[in-house]
């Protein structure tokens, strides 16, 4: 059974043309592969602008292999409005719920899993506590803070590929280096491939762009 996935965009979006940073782009990008053929990825609650530059971006990539996906200005409570779905059939993604997401939460209790995005904060803000006061059910990834896309791609092992927690390798606090001299620590914890770190593609290259930024005085 395929899930809908919604990431309830929490960001103070500018108003600008381009108004998406481009590691949200590619983190978003990223959760239509994660997610899988025959699943939904609905990003809810963005700006205008926002709206348009995911549109176009699904626009540009169909293949089949990965989730459809939506863009949406309204919020999650409109969406799921919408399109009839009640609150006890929406599981939220909660660092601080008390049960940890098992198998058996894909056995047909919950249709949608849904994300305070964004959720890779370093520090974490509990930005999840805005979704949490409207009374979803929650469930939690285990204790360590993961990127949004990394969050959705475990819910789909867990609910989908039945696996535990407990059997999905981990990487965490993972160092990207991209040369000899060059290196980044990264916050977070990642789906590891048995060496390295899942991130999404072009995010390598944009983590080193980004730090050859940083020394441009």
């Amino acid at each position: 059974m395929a899930f809908s996935y919604v990431i309830e965009h929490m960001e103070e979006d500018e108003e600008t043309p381009k108004s998406i940073p481009k590691w949200v782009e590619l983190e978003y990008m990223h959760m239509r592969t994660l997610a899988g053929s025959g699943a939904t990825v609905h990003f809810t609650h963005l700006s205008q602008s926002s709206c348009s530059t995911l549109e176009s971006l699904f626009a540009q990539d169909a293949d089949p292999a990965r989730a459809q996906a939506y863009a949406h200005q309204k919020s999650v409570l409109e969406l799921m409005e919408e399109k009839g779905i009640p609150l006890e059939k929406v599981c939220l993604l909660d660092p601080k719920a008390e049960k940890e997401l098992s198998p058996e939460d894909g056995d047909g209790r919950f249709e949608w899993f849904l994300f305070g995005g964004i959720l890779g904060d370093d520090p974490p803000r509990d930005r999840t506590g805005e979704l949490r006061v409207l009374g979803f059910p929650g469930r939690h990834l285990g204790p360590v803070q993961m990127t949004t896309d990394t969050a959705l791609g475990v819910t789909k092992i867990v609910v989908q590929d039945k696996k535990c927690l407990s059997e999905i390798p981990f990487l965490d606090h993972p160092t990207i280096a991209f040369n000899a001299k060059e290196s980044v620590e990264m916050p977070f914890r990642y789906i590891s491939d048995g060496k390295d770190p899942i991130l999404p593609p072009g995010m390598r290259e944009h983590l080193h762009e980004d730090l050859n930024r940083s020394f441009d005085f």
